[in-house]
């Protein structure tokens, strides 16, 4: 049965050895622009894999940094929530299936975001390290703006 309750990144993040905090850690460091906090939440190896809507599958933890940094500094702000979700843990590795809903404010303008997502995190050293993130944008024109607002910024 999914969970109703989201995740928002305003959790407490006292005891990071849930699942649900693990989660939570992530999308405080997302929701802020916080690199130094998603580079304790993601596995700084070179196994850990994204492949996310601004496209192509990034392998390693500087790969992946350097997405995060570019939607970090550029004038659009992305926020999201993750709800909807399942937690499946076995061992030292869960994994979590569930949406992202929120918002990229842009240009003065609010575009509603809707993200299928899936995130993988393993256990090192006792704490959940990501390893892997899918996210897919089913809406073709949602999926365009957001990529636009994105690479723009980059770009300026």
């Amino acid at each position: 049965m999914p969970t109703a309750e989201p995740i928002t990144g305003r959790e407490n993040l006292e005891d990071l050895s849930t699942p649900e905090q693990a989660l939570a850690q992530f999308y405080r460091a997302f929701n802020t622009r916080d690199i130094d906090l998603m580079s304790k939440n993601w596995d700084n190896s070179d196994e850990a894999v994204m492949d996310n809507p601004l496209g192509g599958i990034k392998r390693g933890w500087a790969e992946i940094r350097s997405v995060y940094e570019t939607i970090f500094a550029g004038r659009g702000i992305v926020r999201v929530e993750f709800y909807d979700y399942t937690l499946h843990v076995h061992g030292d590795v869960f994994w979590a299936i569930g949406r992202e809903r929120g918002t990229l404010e842009h240009d003065r303008q609010n575009v509603k975001l809707s993200i299928r997502t899936t995130r993988i995190f393993r256990r090192v050293s006792g704490q959940w390290r990501q390893v892997h993130h899918h996210g897919s944008i089913e809406d073709p024109a949602l999926l365009d703006t957001y990529q636009r607002a994105i690479r723009t910024d980059s770009q300026a």
